[in-house]
């Protein structure tokens, strides 16, 4: 198990993504139902390294998509 900070630093380190941080790494936690199981340890939020890589590895970056111009009555 590995915190959300240092799942950021890990996947950076070993190439799987380009860049990212905690805060993106929570966010993604909230809002994609596919986002790998996340544990509570004291304050902190922590996810399975061993299931975290590959969801990271496959997923599509989406960096600056106009979320807000997508056709709302077709779901996407």
């Amino acid at each position: 198990m590995v915190s959300f900070r240092e799942l950021a630093r890990r996947l950076v380190a070993e190439g799987v993504v380009a860049s990212i941080s905690h805060q993106r790494v929570s966010q993604l936690s909230r809002d994609d139902p596919a986002f790998p199981p996340v544990v509570q340890v004291g304050r902190s939020k922590a996810v399975d390294w061993r299931v975290a890589r590959p969801y990271f590895a496959k997923r599509k970056s989406r960096q600056g998509e106009r979320t807000d111009l997508r056709d709302k009555s077709s779901g996407g």
